[in-house]
């Protein structure tokens, strides 16, 4: 059994994605080809906003928006402390402090209560300019984007998407990735729309911010790549990767049929025996992951790899417990609710075809 079975997926559009694939060949434009501008159209229409701006990865995704936000050394950018690295490794990349925000119990996502206190607590300490919000929609399930915009609109702070899990996703029929100011996702194959090898994209309705992202994505460039009016960096989506996820994207609406059909069999099967994930009213999960909850972690996940079957751990260490933020001074007990997370979560495996 696989834990994410791009095998069976590719088995399943295999004739459409090796057609596009050798369109691609035919043709030769294998950097920013026909097909991405394709792809970034789609995309926008499918996630319901006016720009969507492909990049080479999801971290770049970040980082562009970013640059794009103007995130500088002496300014706080508030992120949860459960989630992949790349979350508060960006922030710090540009030299900014990572204010890393307690997790909600019953979501797992970025609590908006404990937001709350950690932006009065930077205020009030004044040494950092509180500037932005990262949340994460973690597992396949957007964070909860209507109290966590309230709190952005009261403090005067530009709020991100990182929606690298929850692309598919939605709150009262609004789709992940048109959320807040910026929004990112990943394109990295385990992802619920994934390609074969990395990608990235970013949405926002902002046109000066979409002119901004298509600029810094291509080492600043102005009117042509040999006129550079910033400095920016190198980080398209290749053509041939576009072409692959055109046919995933035609797919996805079934595949997340499926994902969800699965993830109501293991709620069935599960419940009663470990804490399962619970989607509010309201909310749609994409299942990025099936993530359950367990005092009992390293025995349970023995039971299962006893009958073949693969489990992982998302994740294992909160931000704050990692090594390159060790300097900023926190402990286990500032984050109760990510710290018991981390020691007990494991996830089942989740796809389209299991």
């Amino acid at each position: 059994m696989q834990f994410i079975d791009l095998e069976a997926q590719y088995k399943h559009l295999k004739e459409k994605i090796d057609a596009r694939i050798h369109k691609v060949l035919d043709h030769g434009q294998y950097i920013m080809g026909p097909e991405v501008q394709e792809l970034e159209e789609k995309l926008a229409e499918y996630v319901g906003v006016k720009h969507a701006i492909t990049c080479a990865n999801g971290t770049d995704a970040l980082t562009l928006a970013m640059m794009v936000l103007d995130i500088k050394p002496g300014d706080a950018v508030f992120c949860p402390t459960f989630t992949f690295f790349a979350t508060a490794e960006v922030i710090a990349y540009e030299g900014a402090t990572p204010v890393f925000v307690d997790s909600d119990e019953a979501t797992f996502n970025i609590c908006p209560v404990d937001l709350e206190k950690r932006i009065q607590a930077t205020i009030a300490d004044g040494k950092l300019s509180p500037k932005a919000i990262i949340a994460v929609d973690l597992f396949g399930l957007p964070a909860n984007y209507p109290e966590i915009q309230k709190i952005a609109d009261k403090y005067n702070l530009k709020l991100v998407e990182d929606a690298a899990q929850g692309f598919g996703g939605e709150i009262n029929g609004k789709r992940a990735g048109s959320f807040g100011d910026i929004a990112t996702t990943s394109f990295f194959p385990a992802k619920p729309l994934g390609c074969y090898g990395d990608g990235g994209a970013i949405f926002t309705n902002n046109d000066e911010y979409a002119e901004l992202l298509k600029s810094y994505r291509v080492h600043g460039k102005g009117k042509d790549k040999y006129d550079n009016v910033r400095i920016g960096m190198n980080s398209r989506l290749d053509t041939i990767q576009a072409a692959i996820l055109l046919e995933k994207l035609a797919a996805f609406p079934t595949e997340l049929i499926n994902r969800n059909k699965a993830a109501d069999n293991y709620e069935r099967t599960l419940t009663g025996k470990y804490k399962t994930p619970q989607v509010p009213e309201g909310y749609v999960s994409s299942w990025a992951q099936y993530t359950l909850v367990s005092d009992n972690r390293s025995a349970e996940m023995e039971k299962y790899k006893e009958q073949g079957i693969p489990t992982m751990i998302y994740y294992g260490t909160c931000m704050h417990q990692q090594t390159a933020f060790k300097q900023l001074n926190y402990t286990d007990e500032a984050f109760p609710v990510a710290s018991k997370l981390a020691g007990n979560v494991f996830s089942l495996p989740m796809h389209p075809y299991l």
